[in-house]
């Protein structure tokens, strides 16, 4: 990790940056005549003189298809058009790592702490391309929306005047505290149609929904996009996904990603692109699609997208975007796929019968139709009380879901019914929350009990102060959010989350029981007499448009020189970083196993959010929660490790900090899908921090894997997954083969046993030869600055 340089060192990166823009051409947003078919349509309302390249697609995708030879899927268009060099690349799906030139990057407030800490330290004047942060993770939900917002800005001032000055120094869009959130705030204003975006929060695939590549990535990955170097994916494998039939009734949009979770998995989608098609996509919302491709990071996806559709167009106008729908319309043969286009996996979904589904408790990819969702809960003894019901988040929180949540709400409270369950609204953005309160969503869901909570991120990842039970209680809630891990709401384990659609939550909070069939069950009036619920309705798109609400951007000035970007040296939440030793061109040898993980080990778990993104910014402090909610295979306990200079346990991060102290390098051992969950840099970042050499594993997440590699640190994986269970805790290990590390090359996983004999396992590992540089100097942001020397 580079960061705190001297003056002298950040001029030669300086140097070096604007080296490769000559080389390579520094990321540029458009061509000199900047337009496709002679146009020149600006990228955002917000950003007018930032356009949308729609020739850089055309011309790379004449040479891309001329070199194939063969139809091209949509997701393979859009990529192969970002090409940095389209001439040379090589191009094979699921091996090639390709160099693309993303059209802009977003970050939310928790990661970008770091991300412009790292910038920071490059010493650039500006970004190289459209670049926005967005203040929606440091908001607790406690008492209400205004209230809540209030505390925030009071207890994060210090963080928040950190991303305004930087943001403004930088050349960055702002998005203050109260917008909303990142991937909502960018559907309305940023996301078209056959755009690249990343950024530094796993469901930035929300964009989708618009015709977007739209990628979660670690933060090292934006900084080099933002510095105008050329981003590296590995070569998307692409699953399709047939869509027939019509939706209607009590199935959402929500629901065709809770099936696709249940066939594919958390992992099945995993180094791939997940594509829909078909006759049912017109039977879909714009935001309605962009939930589908919001919780598609749920099955460890790299994007999922539609194809460009009225449904899109419809958007982009009530979002006054008109131009930008036109423009896309006249290079719609390039938003979709070519006929004939072959996918590596397909899966079919008639829509028609497709049936709501609630997934989890814990997981989710536990799929359930509500037709059996009744006897499943008596079958696992889930806890039948529906403590709270929560609507909202970037997933679900868009106009249509609200006014039909609205017209659920109506019904009951036409039957004099009132809410069992807690309910609480969560609004995507402030735009979202101003409509709705404006055409009345909102007044009919406080009517029936339900509390409006701040436009930001809240109880969905773990930013709620939750007072109705005890920690360590069972409990139910159910959500209309993407993500339900253990913990990962309330901080409590023995919570039960299911995740399914606002519709649902809205209806089952009038009853308080998880075995409610709306479809099919009955309530009981004020008056006595027995009801039933009629199917939900909305409206896709606010009659009257949508209203702005408060403005809350802050755009980048045009004198940005004078601008100073001040940490105080005693601060508790942000901390310049100091660059990780590089590689002693030795193998590793006889290192501790620090934690044996067994099994689900997700971002949460090595990093926890909640109370700990307060410290997103200070490294050293953040490390204080690393590994602590993974539970270690020798004793079936959290945050409880032995410390092998003392014989005694202790917390994960306090034994690190021993090993660290006594030069003692050591290595994570995991289970499948490690890293699953969020884009967090941090879960790697603390590993190399508190002297973590390697992670050693059954499989990884695609984000998690890369974050590893960028920071200096050995992703390895098992040849054979079941050597996980050769391994004792108390094993030493040692890495061989280093000093010929190549791609492709196996390298040996050596355990020495107390017993004195020792095991070797193979172990693989996916990096190129670039990637090996990263290792070698300690970090990518290392490498960099060798280069520049």
């Amino acid at each position: 990790m580079l960061s705190r340089v001297s003056a002298g060192s950040r001029t030669t990166l300086t140097q070096w940056v604007r080296a490769q823009k000559s080389i390579r051409g520094y990321a540029q947003v458009v061509s000199a005549t900047g337009s496709y078919g002679n146009k020149k349509v600006s990228m955002s309302n917000l950003e007018k003189d930032k356009y949308i390249n729609y020739q850089r697609i055309e011309d790379n995708l004449a040479i891309v298809k001329k070199r194939l030879g063969r139809p091209l899927t949509l997701s393979e268009k859009i990529v192969y058009g970002h090409l940095d060099d389209p001439v040379n690349q090589e191009i094979i799906r699921g091996k090639s790592y390709l160099n693309l030139r993303p059209d802009r990057v977003a970050c939310q407030d928790a990661t970008a702490q770091m991300v412009l800490l790292q910038f920071i330290s490059a010493g650039i004047p500006n970004v190289a391309v459209p670049t926005t942060v967005h203040c929606d993770h440091l908001i607790e939900a406690q008492i209400g929306g205004n209230q809540d917002l209030s505390r925030a800005k009071d207890i994060n001032k210090e963080v928040y005047d950190f991303l305004a000055t930087s943001s403004a120094k930088y050349d960055i869009g702002f998005w203050r505290p109260g917008s909303g959130i990142i991937h909502q705030i960018v559907l309305e204003n940023y996301a078209f149609p056959g755009g690249l975006m990343i950024g530094t929060d796993s469901h930035t695939p929300n964009a989708g929904g618009l015709g977007m590549v739209a990628v979660g990535v670690g933060g090292a990955d934006a900084v080099d996009v933002m510095a105008g170097i050329p981003w590296e994916l590995k070569c998307p494998n692409v699953i399709g996904v047939k869509l027939t039939g019509k939706i209607s009734g009590w199935t959402a949009p929500k629901d065709v990603i809770l099936k696709v979770a249940g066939i594919l998995t958390v992992k099945g989608g995993t180094g791939s692109i997940v594509e829909y098609f078909g006759p049912g996509v017109e039977s879909l919302s714009c935001t309605g699609m962009a939930t589908v491709c919001n919780m598609g990071a749920e099955i460890g996806a790299t994007t999922s997208l539609f194809p460009f559709n009225s449904r899109m167009g419809d958007y982009l106008r009530a979002t006054k975007r008109g131009e930008i729908a036109a423009y896309a319309e006249s290079f719609a043969h390039n938003l979709r796929a070519d006929e004939g286009a072959q996918y590596d996996h397909v899966i079919e979904i008639n829509l028609s019968e497709l049936e709501p589904h609630l997934n989890g408790p814990f997981t989710p990819d536990l799929a359930t139709p509500l037709s059996k969702f009744k006897d499943a809960v008596e079958k696992n003894k889930w806890p039948p009380e529906i403590k709270v019901g929560l609507i909202g988040s970037c997933t679900n929180s868009s106009y249509e879901d609200m006014s039909r949540a609205a017209s659920i709400a109506q019904e009951a409270h036409n039957h004099g019914l009132k809410t069992k369950s807690i309910f609480t609204i969560t609004p995507g953005s402030e735009q979202i929350r101003a409509t709705i309160a404006r055409d009345g969503q909102e007044e009919i869901l406080k009517n029936v009990g339900g509390l409006v909570l701040a436009n930001a991120c809240g109880p969905c990842i773990g930013q709620w102060d939750r007072q109705d039970v005890k920690k360590g209680e069972k409990n139910t809630i159910v959500t209309s959010y993407n993500r339900n891990f253990t913990g990962r709401n309330d901080a409590n384990p023995a919570t039960h989350a299911f995740v399914t659609s606002p519709d649902l939550v809205t209806a089952m909070v009038f009853a308080g029981d998880l075995r409610f069939n709306p479809a099919t069950d009955t309530l009981i009036g004020a008056d006595g007499k027995p009801f039933k619920f009629t199917e939900p309705h909305g409206t896709e798109l606010p009659p009257r448009g949508y209203d702005p609400g408060e403005d809350t951007y802050q755009a980048p000035p045009p004198a940005r020189s004078n601008i100073n970007v001040l940490i105080s040296p005693e601060s508790a939440r942000l901390q310049f970083l100091e660059p990780f030793k590089k590689w002693d061109g030795k193998d590793p040898e006889e290192m501790p196993i620090l934690i044996k993980v067994k099994g689900k080990c997700t971002t949460d778990h090595i990093s926890m959010a909640g109370p700990w993104l307060k410290f997103r910014g200070h490294l050293d402090n953040i490390s204080n929660n690393m590994l602590i909610g993974a539970v270690n295979a020798e004793n079936n306990a959290v945050n409880n490790v032995k410390n092998i200079l003392t014989n005694e346990y202790d917390t994960v991060p306090s034994v690190a900090r021993q090993y660290k102290a006594n030069g003692i390098g050591w290595v994570v051992i995991g289970d499948e899908n490690y890293g699953e969950g969020s884009s967090r840099e941090h879960a790697a970042l603390e590993v190399r921090h508190l002297g973590g050499v390697a992670v050693i594993v059954k499989s990884f997440a695609r984000i998690h894997e890369t974050n590893l590699k960028k920071q200096g640190l050995l992703p390895l994986t098992f040849v054979n997954s079941s050597d996980y269970d050769k391994i004792d805790p108390s094993d030493k290990t040692s890495i061989i083969g280093l000093s010929s590390f190549a791609p492709g090359k196996t390298l040996t996983l050596r355990l020495h046993k107390a017993n004195g004999a020792t095991v070797d396992v193979p172990v693989n590992h996916s990096f190129n030869q670039n990637q090996i540089e990263w290792f070698k100097a300690g970090s990518a942001l290392n490498r960099m600055a060798e280069k520049a020397k």
